[in-house]
């Protein structure tokens, strides 16, 4: 895809390749708030994680191991999120499948607060 930031790489300047294997690419660049936070994402262009390949489901994992080990070393985390966003309505606005990986400290304002905490608000409930 000619405009997609993940597979032309170089579209952002502030991005770079910091891992990747066969299929798969850890992607960096920085961060004010989530600091040492970065993206997986496959190297062909795949809109959601729904359409990812066994390969690339492997590839991911493996990748997301080496991506850990490297961050315990370099930032020292207390703590890690990992997640996907799924269409508009899942909070995806890049739609070029990326697993995101954002360590976590203890000294965060909202260190134990989860991925789930502000979907679980009153304030989400769903109008039917």
């Amino acid at each position: 895809m000619e405009n997609c930031v993940f597979c032309q790489t170089d579209m952002d300047g502030e991005q770079g390749v910091v891992f990747e294997n066969d299929t798969c690419m850890f992607l960096q660049k920085e961060q004010r708030i989530l600091t040492g936070s970065g993206l997986i994402v496959p190297k062909a262009h795949k809109e959601t994680v729904f359409d990812l390949s066994e390969e690339e489901w492997a590839d991911t994992q493996s990748l997301m191991l080496e991506v850990k080990q490297w961050m315990d070393v370099t930032y020292n985390p207390d703590g890690y999120n990992i997640g996907w966003n799924s269409g508009a309505a899942g909070g995806q606005h890049i739609f070029h499948a990326h697993m995101h990986i954002i360590p976590r400290f203890a000294e965060e304002p909202y260190a134990g607060k989860g991925i789930r905490h502000w979907l679980k608000q009153e304030s989400n409930r769903r109008i039917t």
